[in-house]
């Protein structure tokens, strides 16, 4: 029985483990002093290695989804909707969802190796020792720059998803720019938007979380580094299906 609890009780103690580690984040982030240069330096990292992917795959996300969309229009003779289509599918699901996925994929993957490789090379009991929180000092610096990070990627993956598609649906299946750009706010309104921007946020905290939980947490040498990367990847996108899921039915409950 003790051989059999061990494996089945792992996925429930990384489960507390990261609510206890988000406590403690949420805790340490009121508490003075805040370290500045290492939230910037994450968020100026991140920025950067999440911006040209994110960009790259949102323009042709959206271009499938306006192509399908106008082709089923087009029949109809309402091409002049495709803005809605474009808009729905920019606002509400691609751009939250890119961004998430280029974060966790890219950014919080890099976070998690570094931290663990601190880890490994007792970089983090070290500062334990001399009296420094390794929480306020390397902790929150990350989880907060990849909230902001991922906040405001959704909106610029947004708006280059939405150019786009309207260049797109003008030039290639011929549609008019003012019909497009009028049926842009038929369906998709204020709500939409800070849904979406609700929904990068926790991407972003949540991604961030999971990636400074595997980091310290990770054992087994640089082997162990490797399978903490895997696992935030993979964490971070289930996490995001069901945030999507939850988010999505409020937005549903309170809008309707």
């Amino acid at each position: 029985m003790t051989n059999l609890a061990g494996p089945a009780m792992r996925p429930l103690r990384g489960v507390g483990g990261v609510f206890a580690l988000s406590l403690d984040t949420f805790v340490t982030l009121v508490t003075r002093p805040f370290a500045w240069r290492e939230f910037l330096e994450q968020m100026w990292f991140l920025a950067r290695v999440s911006l040209v992917p994110a960009l790259m795959l949102a323009v042709p996300f959206v271009v499938l989804a306006s192509f399908t969309f106008n082709v089923l229009l087009i029949e109809f003779g309402a091409a002049d909707f495709s803005g809605t289509g474009a808009a729905l599918s920019a606002v509400n699901q691609i751009g939250p969802f890119v961004t998430v996925l280029v974060v966790a994929g890219a950014g919080a993957s890099a976070m998690c190796a570094d931290l663990g490789a601190r880890t490994i090379r007792e970089e983090i009991d070290a500062l334990k020792v001399m009296g420094i929180n390794p929480v306020q000092s390397l902790i929150v610096p990350r989880v907060l720059a990849a909230t902001v990070t991922a906040l405001l990627l959704s909106s610029v993956v947004t708006l280059v998803g939405l150019v786009g598609g309207f260049f797109f649906s003008v030039f290639f299946q011929h549609v008019t720019p003012g019909a497009f750009v009028a049926g842009m706010t038929l369906i998709t309104g204020p709500s939409d938007v800070v849904t979406a921007m609700i929904k990068a946020t926790l991407f972003g905290l949540s991604a961030g979380l999971i990636a400074c939980y595997q980091g310290t947490t990770v054992k087994g040498g640089p082997a162990g580094v490797g399978n903490a990367v895997n696992e935030t990847v993979v964490m971070s996108f289930v996490l995001l299906f069901a945030i999507n899921i939850v988010v999505t039915a409020i937005q549903f409950e309170v809008v309707s």
